[in-house]
């Protein structure tokens, strides 16, 4: 069992940057990808950012590469999205995600995720 606590959100302008932390408690989470997704109002859950266990592969949305990074420490039990260069189009509420059957890989399907937090609003003004 993993349960996953985000936070970070907030209202930021264009340009700006904020970074985005996932705690997670339960002791499987050094053995799980992780995954960031994000809902915009009226729109489908889309994939942001993907991480295996090791932090060793990633994968991005095309719509974020060169602007956000993920990362994760397994000491802290925590996962990171760095977002810079945040673009109203970024608006939206943040998910983060536990695959616990895909630690090699930094897989992008939410139906490959078996736990979710609550979600973190990001607000980009124009």
């Amino acid at each position: 069992q993993v349960q996953l606590v985000e936070s970070g959100g907030g209202l930021v302008q264009a340009g700006g940057s904020l970074r985005l932390s996932c705690a997670a408690s339960g002791r499987t989470f050094s053995s799980c990808s992780m995954g960031w997704f994000r809902q915009a109002p009226g729109k489908e859950r889309e994939f942001v950012a993907a991480i295996n266990w090791s932090g060793g592969s990633t994968r991005y949305a095309d719509s974020v590469k060169g602007r956000f990074a993920i990362s994760r420490d397994n000491g802290k039990n925590t996962v990171y999205l760095q977002m810079n260069s945040l673009k109203p189009e970024d608006t939206a509420l943040y998910y983060c995600a536990a695959a616990s059957t895909y630690r090699l890989i930094a897989t992008m399907s939410t139906y490959n995720y078996d736990y979710w937090g609550q979600g973190t609003q990001v607000t980009v003004s124009s």
